[in-house]
């Protein structure tokens, strides 16, 4: 479900209270943008740091005013049942999709998941969604 992400030499956890994503800008320009809400936070914001790609297309998120962003990292990192962590490392070219949400001109990032592949199923069934730049950029264009 991706519970930390590492970019260069910072890895940044989920539980952390001033957890933030960097989030790849049209100009190419990275945007630290906070991850989630946590449960102790007061704010309008759904709780915890991950949205469900069936979720995004029922149309759960439009209240939030969701818009599909790129999360540029090196890794992810995933836990177990018994929480034991595995890191696993984009190829070149590749992001985690992100869902910004919007209330009230404050945004959090969310980390759009889908059903894990089965050779990864065995350590969490949901996974983070990996796209490439390459295919973003065509449908953009298209």
């Amino acid at each position: 479900m991706c519970g930390a992400i590492q970019r260069q030499e910072t890895k940044i956890f989920f539980p952390h209270p001033e957890a933030r994503l960097p989030v790849r800008k049209r100009d190419g320009e990275l945007e630290w943008i906070t991850w989630g809400k946590r449960r102790d936070e007061l704010c309008q914001f759904p709780e915890g740091g991950w949205a469900r790609l069936s979720s995004i297309k029922d149309g759960r998120w439009t209240r939030l005013n969701p818009r599909p962003v790129q999360i540029s990292v090196e890794r992810f990192m995933e836990k177990d049942a018994e929480g034991q962590r595995y890191w696993f490392d984009l190829e070149e070219g590749e992001f985690i999709q992100g869902l910004l949400a919007t209330i009230n001109g404050e945004s959090r990032v969310y980390v759009v998941t889908q059903e894990a592949e089965p050779q990864t199923a065995m350590i969490h069934p949901r996974w983070p969604r990996i796209l490439s730049y390459a295919d973003a950029e065509k449908s953009e264009t298209a």
